[in-house]
């Protein structure tokens, strides 16, 4: 299938290596590589970094997280949980760190980047047991951190941004702590594959149905059949009506135009402004799953643009 994508990518996307995401041990290492190079080049020098170990959920094993806090910060300010992107089966600390300094610089909050356990070695709900647990940290640290409790947002890319909308549910079944936002950049949510942009985008860059076929059922398995009638709101957001997500707090979603989950984004949107949900979104013309990579075309740059003004109204920080 042939695809109208922005002229600034159309050199570019040659270079993008083919992946078969049912290689689990050569997808997490492509993906490594193709970062590493962003992440040797990024500015740390105005952030201090710290690796920690924090306590699993209800005795699971111990969660690494890494914590990024300016040195330029002043007084009590909010905050960020980080949740990567990668399918729910690859992705590390490592494979975002360069987004995340971006962020941190920019903004100037504290930013806590979690590590949870991938799939298939553990699916459906231990990745989301793992972000609920760091949320939970970081309320429970917030005096450590110099963070305002009632300004900690939660962020999330692909798959990072399925399990920000899952953790954000959890929190409200549980009654867990206050997230002041929601920021879900292309989200992961569908396990149906049904859309039409899921069934039509089958051969588009870095993600397309075959991948997500694959991540889903290695993210459900072996509790859940990809699709069945039992697959839980909380695995697949997607399936939520409005009384799933009423009173959740409001949301920023990104969906790209050639994306095989533009519309799964699209349709959880929907579902949150039926609930009274407050919803910015953006559909950004001419791009693909991962575009922004390239971050000098100008549809980049205008989605980096839209990401941190929100952002920042959300965690009210100073102009």
């Amino acid at each position: 299938m042939s695809y109208n994508f922005d002229p600034e990518f159309r050199d570019l996307i040659a270079l993008i290596p083919a992946a078969d995401f049912s290689d689990v041990e050569g997808s997490r290492q492509g993906i490594e590589a193709m970062l590493a190079d962003i992440n040797e080049a990024v500015d740390t020098s105005g952030i201090d970094i710290e690796d920690r170990m924090i306590p699993g959920l209800n005795g699971a094993p111990e969660l690494a997280i890494r914590i990024y806090l300016p040195k330029q910060r002043q007084g009590t300010t909010g905050a960020l949980l980080y949740i990567h992107g990668g399918g729910f089966v690859v992705g590390s600390l490592d494979s975002e760190h360069a987004s995340v300094c971006n962020f941190a610089n920019e903004l100037c909050v504290p930013i806590v980047s979690v590590d949870y356990r991938l799939a298939p070695e553990a699916g459906y709900p231990e990745p989301v047991d793992d972000c609920y647990a760091a949320l939970l940290w970081l309320h429970a640290n917030t005096e450590e951190l110099n963070v305002d409790p009632e300004r900690i947002a939660i962020i999330g890319l692909s798959a990072g941004g399925g399990l920000s909308a899952s953790t954000v549910l959890r929190a409200k079944s549980e009654g867990g702590p206050t997230i002041c936002h929601q920021f879900l950049g292309i989200p992961e949510l569908d396990d149906r594959l049904q859309t039409p942009s899921m069934t039509q985008f089958t051969d588009t860059p870095l993600w397309n149905r075959p991948n997500a076929i694959v991540s889903w059922e290695f993210y459900l398995s072996p509790r859940y059949a990809p699709g069945a009638e039992n697959v839980p709101v909380e695995a697949a957001p997607a399936r939520a009506c409005a009384d799933d997500v009423k009173g959740l707090p409001p949301a920023f979603i990104s969906a790209m135009e050639f994306d095989p989950l533009r519309d799964e984004a699209i349709h959880y949107a929907l579902t949150l402004l039926e609930a009274g949900v407050p919803v910015e979104l953006h559909v950004y013309p001419g791009t693909f799953h991962g575009s922004s990579l390239f971050t000098e075309a100008a549809v980049s740059q205008r989605q980096q643009n839209d990401l941190l003004g929100a952002l920042s109204r959300a965690l009210k920080i100073p102009a």
